[in-house]
């Protein structure tokens, strides 16, 4: 691919990446900042995210989840989601709907997740739905 590739990470991941930065999926957070993709935002899924920022178990003050957001919405693309959303495969998880919608409108090249219900459709919807691990090796790939 001669651009970095659009991706759509579901929360989790994303929150993996960012609150456990030395842990397996801090690779993401550096793949990032080294422009080696381009995460893709909704305004669904961003605040998503930063309400998952919020929960208690992972003790982070509010200037924490300011830093955290920090480290990551400089480098994502807020997609516009169209007054009429992107039809979507049926999801099993309602809550997941919004990531689909979020990979055809921004014309994603990966949708990256470790959700059961988001990785059953995978054969099915309009880009490559992978696990964390899966993405991880087609960027040392590419």
């Amino acid at each position: 691919m001669s651009r970095a590739p659009r991706v759509v990470l579901d929360t989790n991941v994303a929150l993996s990446a960012l609150v456990f930065a030395q842990g397996r999926l801090g690779a993401l957070r550096e793949a990032w900042h080294a422009a080696r993709f381009r995460p893709l935002l909704s305004q669904v899924t961003a605040a998503e995210l930063m309400r998952a920022l919020s929960y208690p178990k992972f003790k982070l003050s509010a200037e924490d989840q300011q830093e955290l957001l920090a480290d990551y919405l400089p480098y994502c693309s807020i997609v516009l989601m169209p007054a009429r959303p992107p039809r979507t495969p049926q999801c099993r998880d309602l809550f997941d709907v919004p990531f689909l919608q979020l990979a055809i409108a921004g014309k994603a090249d990966y949708l990256v997740t470790g959700d059961r219900d988001l990785l059953a459709l995978a054969g099915e919807f309009s880009c490559p739905i992978v696990t964390a691990d899966q993405f991880l090796s087609a960027l040392v790939k590419a």
